[in-house]
Parts: structure tokens; sequence; C-alpha cells
């Protein structure tokens, strides 16, 4: 998976989406077409999201751990890839060296 590198014909929410202290950011970028999606980080730390519509989390930076509701094992993402999150859900995220860069799509 290559991650895009810049978003053109955007609007982007000044205000940013600021978690756990200032422990994961993110931005909100709106499309024309109506998509939604977020860019953000996270610094190192574990942490836990409540989902409403389903997610794909792409990992544009760094490394992470996740698990999903429901599963026991943790699952290792790096530098492009990404996993999927259902609507109606949750994921434990941990970042735990380097800080993490994504890109959060709202399905």
């Amino acid at each position: 998976m290559n991650a895009p590198e810049r978003f053109d014909d955007v609007s982007v929410i000044c205000k940013a989406n600021i978690f756990f202290d200032g422990k994961v950011v993110s931005h909100t970028v709106l499309f024309k077409d109506g998509k939604k999606k977020t860019v953000g980080l996270i610094f190192p730390g574990s942490f836990k999201f409540n989902t409403d519509a389903p997610e794909k989390m792409e990992i544009t930076a760094g490394n992470c751990r996740v698990r999903q509701a429901g599963e026991e094992q943790w699952k290792t993402y790096q530098t492009g890839t990404f996993f999927m999150v259902p609507g109606k859900s949750f994921f434990e995220i941990s970042a735990e060296e380097d800080i993490l860069e994504y890109i959060c799509s709202f399905e």
C-alpha cells in the first residue's frame, strides 16, 4: 500500500481533535464527495478507541500493536499497512517506541 503524500481539493477543520491529554492528535479532512478522513499522530502509549462507523486505519509512519474487540492477541502493523475496524466496536492501539502517524478513513 502506498499512502498518499497529500490530498488535493479538500477542506480541513482547523480545530484539532485532541485525545488522552494530547497523546493522540488529529485533524479532520473533508472531501468534495462527502467522505471524511482524519490525519494524525499517536505518541508512545496504549489507547482505546470506540468506533461509530467502520474505519480503515492506514499506518503512514511508525509501528504499532492493535487488539480489536473480542480478540485476545495483539497484531503488529508497520508503515505501509492498514487494518479495518467495524462500526459500533472498539480497538486498542499501542505505539511503543516512536510517534505513529496515520490516516483514518471513515467508511
